[in-house]
Formats: C-alpha cells, sequence, structure tokens
C-alpha cells in the first residue's frame, strides 16, 4: 500500500520502531493491529491477518463491515454492522443497526452444576457471532455471550442457551429480581437470579429444588454482568 513505516504506525497507532520490529520478526503485532491491517487491505488479503487474530469462519460477522456482501452471503440495506466487545461506537446517521456479539467458548454453569473459572470475559476469543438489534445490546463494547450450562435455571432458561451478558452492569442495587452472572474461585461462572432477603444479597434458581446461594462480603461472590436476553433451541 506503500505506507513508510512512519505512516503505517501512524495509523495503527505504533512507532516507526515497533513496524521495523514487527517486519523483522523480532515482536508479533497485537492482535487489534492484525484486524486494523486486515481491514485496511481489504478482500481477499484481509482473511490472513484475521486469521493471524485468531478469528476463524464462524468470526466472519465480526468484520462485516469490511467484506464484500455479495462474496460472503449477507446483504442488509439500511443497516449498520458494529462489533461488540470492541471499544466505543463510531456514530453514524440514524439507521438501523445490528450489534455483532460475541459468542464466547465459555458457560455459566446453573445451580448445581460449575461454571468456567474464566473471569475476564472480554480477553477470550469468540467462536462464533450472534447478531441482535441494536435495541438489544445497549453497551455493545461490554457485551458478550456465553452458554449455559444445568437445569436450574428452567422453565426460564434450559441447558445450553445463549445468554447476553452486558459486564458493565454490577452493580448490585440496581439488579436486584433480574438474572445476573456470578463468579467463584471455586465454582466458576454462575447464572442465577439476584435477590434482597432480609438484609443480604442471594443468588436465587428458578427450579427451587435448588439451594439459593449468599453473596454475602466474606462468601467469594462477585457479580459479573447482568443478563440482558438469552436465546435457545427447542428441544
Amino acid at each position: 500500500m506503500k505506507f513508510s513505516q512512519t505512516d503505517l504506525g501512524k495509523k495503527l497507532g505504533f512507532s516507526a520502531m515497533a513496524i521495523s520490529r514487527w517486519e523483522r520478526g523480532v515482536q508479533e503485532p497485537p492482535a487489534s493491529s492484525y484486524i486494523q491491517l486486515g481491514n485496511m487491505v481489504g478482500d481477499p488479503n484481509c482473511w490472513y491477518f484475521w486469521g493471524r487474530a485468531g478469528l476463524d469462519s464462524g468470526d466472519v460477522i465480526r468484520v462485516l463491515p469490511a467484506a464484500k456482501p455479495e462474496k460472503h452471503g449477507f446483504f442488509a440495506p439500511g443497516l449498520d454492522i458494529v462489533t461488540a466487545g470492541s471499544g466505543p461506537l463510531r456514530m453514524k446517521k440514524r439507521r438501523a443497526r445490528l450489534v455483532a456479539i460475541p459468542l464466547l467458548k465459555v458457560s455459566a454453569g446453573a445451580h448445581g452444576h460449575r461454571g468456567d473459572k474464566t473471569l475476564d470475559l472480554h480477553k477470550l476469543p469468540a467462536v462464533d457471532a450472534i447478531a441482535a438489534p441494536g435495541t438489544w445490546c445497549p453497551n455493545p463494547s461490554k457485551t458478550t455471550c456465553l452458554r449455559v450450562r444445568g437445569d436450574s435455571m428452567m422453565p426460564l432458561i434450559h441447558n445450553d442457551y445463549i445468554l447476553a451478558v452486558d459486564t458493565s452492569k454490577t452493580e448490585r442495587a440496581k439488579l436486584y429480581g433480574m438474572v445476573v452472572i456470578a463468579w467463584h474461585k471455586d465454582r466458576g461462572l454462575t447464572v442465577s437470579r439476584l435477590q434482597r432477603i432480609d438484609k443480604l444479597d442471594v443468588l436465587v434458581s428458578e427450579n427451587r429444588k435448588y439451594d439459593s446461594i449468599s453473596m454475602s462480603r466474606s462468601s467469594g461472590w462477585r457479580l459479573i454482568g447482568k443478563v440482558l436476553w438469552w436465546i435457545g433451541k427447542p428441544e
């Protein structure tokens, strides 16, 4: 593309020295820079750079703005496509928006089932993506999707359903009565309903055969986010 090292560095937010280290193989560019490079070069070379960033074919929807719609089977006139978990949005003219929310290879356990022990969801690679209306995703840069393991939230949420989680919502006082994702170092991620009972925060399952979980200060439980919505295939 005939950029000098200085020009390319400015576009990517790095110094010319950093670009030189990349070219000489001394240092590897971060995934975010690989994605930027893919966006810059366009189809078909973009797929090489996106692949270096860890994106596979299931992540195609995350890069739709740079992909050619006719080649990748997607055409949605009048829609803006934005990517959740990718930082602040750049607002354009008011149009309908689809948000591509990354689906992680992570599960939150219902009561009686252990979830994955990952704490920082936004550092994990996506294995797929869910396209949702912008109104369903008020904080795209802090929203991600994961799966459910277990049946304690039935009949509301079934095993293997997909949850959309807003990790910017962690203030307990504003989440009473809502479905949330909590985390414990021994039990991992858990999906439950947060309730306030006798001045105590409690995680309550929809299926009453499962015991509630106390979220006292000494319990070690942390709120990860608010569940915005869920989807699943009928069994």
